[in-house]
């Protein structure tokens, strides 16, 4: 890293971000993983004083028996109540940042003040404290915070060990009275108790070193969740536009999507339309015409999704879907005749409800095609949208508007119903076959077969 790379590191490390530039419901999604970071790093932080004080309580005690000074257990003690207190707040979404930050200092201030009683309770000199491997806690410590992917938590809980293992040696320094307790032998550092200055600076730049890893990692961590919290609720809310196996199609898809390249495939295509809908906008205020479009998807959408169709477009007060494009599905045309089923059984509850309301009824249309359609992106590069296109799509259109010409509900080609028949699909009664139908703006008459009146 250059020198004029470092303060802007510093200051991306330890300014305060640019979540507020973030929409509320994101930023709140973020705090809410952060709570449940809190709550994991509270638990964590119990069951390390759980470790401790197990470790005490089975350790062989080698200090003389008349000593009377046990301060580990208070050092436990205190750091229990503070455990207990922080895990609280962090579980009652109450924990205040400045706890949260205040905890890194007070883990390490704990574990260096443990480390420094070992003379104490061992009566040795206080050079012996600096040989306690309990140091490496640190990094546990310091580690800790990156399960709260806060750079900034993870720098202050180093910069608190480093500069407190510097003030341990200056204690030792300033309160051991025994001539040449400064070595430069290795030996005698590891035989006695000794100190070598340049095992202690070891120790600090360790700490920092692995701080400063640890920091930046977590730097580009944060810039990761901020991205993918922002990009994962972008993507529900583009969900509720596309059709859900249309947005896996194009999310989990090996190949690229990209304009003008598709896929022929044989489907069924179902077109639902509100009879006299013009007239209706007319007399309806605009609030209750929306309303009402809303509730009438809702109330036909869910027959097409249970029988594998994906809605393709909402035209106003009309609906397209597609049974075997977007999803595979050999018994296409069957899935498709029996969505007109629960569509029409629907829309009969659904116009009773209306009914008992005071409000009136709705008339639907529904017909369906099949045939060989092409489905694929069409649009430029920054504006794409996944169509379904071909004859059968233009035709469903048409005999949708012949339903109303034929005085009923619900109408499928003959060429539809036979493909359905062949597989699987069985009609709960016997239906009326018309043969040499008219349809306007299609040139030769067609068989159709009417599914309800």
């Amino acid at each position: 890293m250059r020198a004029s790379q470092a303060p802007a590191l510093a200051r991306r490390l330890f300014a305060p971000g640019r979540l507020h530039e973030l929409p509320s419901r994101v930023r709140s999604r973020i705090e809410d993983e952060r709570t449940a970071a809190e709550v994991l790093v509270g638990w964590v932080q119990a069951l390390i004083v759980i470790l401790f004080g197990g470790l005490y309580a089975i350790s062989p005690k080698t200090f003389p028996a008349q000593a009377t000074i046990e301060p580990v257990p208070w050092v436990l003690g205190g750091y229990v109540l503070f455990t207990a207190m922080r895990l609280l707040l962090a579980h009652r979404r109450a924990l205040p940042r400045w706890l949260s930050a205040l905890s890194c200092v007070l883990d390490v201030a704990l574990l260096l003040g443990l480390i420094w009683s070992f003379h104490i309770q061992y009566e040795q000199p206080p050079a012996f404290v600096l040989k306690a491997p309990t140091l490496v806690y640190v990094f546990i410590f310091i580690a800790l915070r990156a399960l709260l992917l806060e750079p900034r938590l993870v720098v202050l809980t180093g910069a608190a060990a480093a500069t407190g293992w510097l003030l341990v040696v200056a204690a030792v320094l300033a309160t051991d009275p025994r001539p040449g307790i400064i070595t430069r032998s290795y030996v005698d550092y590891l035989s006695s108790s000794a100190l070598l200055i340049g095992a202690e600076v070891d120790k600090v730049v360790a700490i920092l070193v692995v701080t400063a890893l640890i920091g930046v990692a977590m730097l580009r961590a944060q810039r990761l969740l901020v991205r993918s919290v922002s990009d994962e609720m972008r993507a529900r809310d583009l969900a509720r536009f596309f059709a859900p196996e249309v947005v896996e199609r194009i999310s989990g898809g090996e190949v690229e999507i990209v304009p003008g390249r598709g896929e022929a495939r044989d489907a069924a295509i179902l077109y639902v339309d509100i009879r006299d809908f013009t007239t209706l906008a007319a007399t309806v205020p605009p609030e209750a015409l929306i309303a009402l479009l809303a509730d009438y998807q809702t109330q036909l959408l869910p027959p097409i999704q249970e029988h594998r169709g994906t809605a393709e477009k909402f035209l106003g007060d009309g609906m397209m879907a597609a049974f075997g494009a977007v999803i595979r599905d050999d018994a296409y045309a069957a899935s498709a005749l029996r969505a007109v089923e629960g569509i029409i059984a629907r829309s009969e509850r659904w116009n009773l409800e209306r009914r008992v309301r005071g409000e009136p009824p709705i008339a639907i249309g529904v017909a369906v095609t099949v045939g060989r359609v092409v489905c694929g992106a069409v649009g430029g590069e920054a504006r794409l949208e996944y169509a379904v296109v071909g004859q059968p799509v233009n035709l469903a259109a048409k005999l949708e508007k012949q339903t109303k010409v034929e005085g009923v509900r619900a109408l499928c080609t003959a060429e539809a119903y036979g493909r359905a028949g062949a597989q699987g699909y069985r009609p709960p009664a016997p239906l009326d076959h018309r043969q040499h139908r008219l349809v306007a703006g299609v040139p030769e008459p067609i068989d159709l077969v009417v599914l309800a009146t």
